[in-house]
């Protein structure tokens, strides 16, 4: 019961608010000596031999680490969030809304619906949730405000749109995910563009139907005459999405087709994020460090809870937990179903309190050999955790991207509105991967 306890333990550690990295570390090397005395001192054992066999415990970190750093899979994580970074900083993300806002704002629901397709193109583009939120609140909110849209459905839409880039590729939680379950990362992002595109249909049609059933939730906009002829707008639209469009077309085309890998594709992405800065007249060298320094934050982070939650894993699997879960989960009623579900219910109830890649590092691990050991197929099951761990975004009490749109929301949006907001997009969210749990053929796949 040593890891059920250690679990429990870094679970509450981090509810009290310590450091993620830190916490999996300390809780680690406090279980782990207290397992070498638990297993040497009950059978006779001196309090040094007790000590040795805890330190021991930890002698192939070391190795651990090494090969952690020199993961080329890894490599990937870093260049996709300094492209995100680059093309957020030359306002991609308010040329694509400007522009889809003429094609679409004379329908009901027109500026909803837009920010949903941005969000998908910012996702195929950049995959950077946080950017995604913080410029569709900025730039699209005070808009829907302005046409008097309903404050739950303007920030459940913005919310929900931003965390497409966890679904569609390229994400930083399928490469994640593909290291962990060891299967190429070119295959997971292939696999996953069906369901990220159903959700964008989803979404739309969940817009499209509330507005028509209540008619004020999401007036249609007239669009302004002296804004010139549709033909000019669909013109000026086409501009705005072209650059970006052709980006997303040679990073994921070429992963596609098997010509680079995603670690290639991302050096390429990085280069063709500047070539788009320098087209928009945006580029500058403060923006160049700005973005590598961001860059270089957000994969210290990765990496540091990565090797906290090795050392955690490592642990964990010492002290017998694992056996004990598989144990568990193998004996579940339906089996293959029983344990596909169960693991489901959790991953979802942790992302109300624990970040993505946590959950990735921490609780995936154990579930692999369960998975492969019931002979469910690896690819599909990623593509259901990925999909999970989409709705850790969105839902209370640490919800990121409900963080994000409150930063930058006015003061008349009340944190109520956001969470009554993202209530019907979650359960979007939850229908969809029930589609793909259910009907895992449509999207060309198999459990």
């Amino acid at each position: 019961m040593i890891g059920i306890t250690m679990f429990f333990t870094a679970l509450f550690m981090l509810l009290l608010g310590f450091p993620v990295a830190f916490t999996f570390g300390a809780v680690s090397v406090f279980f782990g000596m207290a397992a070498g005395f638990l297993t040497i001192i009950p059978d006779g054992g001196t309090f040094m031999e007790a000590w040795d066999e805890g330190v021991n415990m930890f002698a192939m970190m070391p190795h651990r680490i090494w090969a952690i750093m020199t993961n080329t899979i890894l490599m990937a994580i870093p260049l996709f969030i300094f492209m995100g970074i680059v093309l957020q900083k030359s306002k991609l993300a308010e040329r694509l809304l400007e522009s889809m806002g003429f094609l679409f704002g004379e329908i009901r629901g027109g500026v909803a619906i837009s920010t949903v397709l941005v969000g998908a193109l910012l996702a195929a583009s950049t995959g950077v949730v946080g950017a995604s939120v913080i410029a569709m609140g900025v730039i699209s909110l005070p808009v829907m405000l302005k046409y008097n849209y309903s404050k739950p459905l303007a920030c459940g839409t913005i919310c929900a749109a931003g965390t497409l880039g966890q679904i569609i590729p390229p994400s930083i939680v399928l490469i994640i995910l593909g290291d962990v379950f060891q299967i190429p990362v070119g295959d997971l992002f292939r696999q996953a563009f069906g369901p990220g595109l159903v959700l964008v249909g989803a979404y739309i049609i969940y817009i499209l139907v509330i507005s028509f059933i209540k008619k004020d939730v999401a007036p249609p906009i007239k669009i302004d005459g002296n804004a010139g002829s549709k033909f000019q707008q669909i013109l000026g639209a086409l501009k705005a999405i072209l650059p970006p469009l052709t980006l997303i077309i040679v990073v994921l085309g070429s992963i596609f087709a098997g010509i680079a890998t995603p670690t290639e594709s991302s050096a390429v992405g990085s280069i063709g994020a500047i070539l788009l800065a320098l087209m928009y007249k945006k580029f500058s060298w403060k923006i160049l460090e700005e973005a590598a320094l961001e860059s270089a934050k957000t994969t210290a982070m990765v990496f540091g809870i990565l090797i906290g939650a090795t050392a955690f894993s490592m642990v964990f699997t010492y002290t017998g937990g694992d056996m004990l879960i598989e144990n568990f989960m193998t004996h579940l009623p339906g089996q293959k179903w029983g344990f596909v579900i169960l693991s489901m219910i959790i991953i979802f109830i942790l992302g109300f309190f624990i970040d993505f890649i946590e959950i990735s590092y921490i609780i995936v691990p154990i579930l692999v050999p369960i998975a492969d050991t019931i002979g469910i197929n690896p690819m599909w099951y990623a593509i259901l955790i990925a999909m999970n761990l989409q709705s850790s975004f969105l839902t209370p009490p640490f919800g990121f991207s409900l963080f994000y749109l409150k930063g930058v929301a006015p003061p008349s949006v009340k944190t109520m509105d956001i969470y009554r907001g993202i209530i019907p997009f979650i359960i979007i969210q939850m229908a969809v991967l029930a589609i793909v749990i259910v009907y895992p053929q449509i999207f060309g796949m198999h459990s």
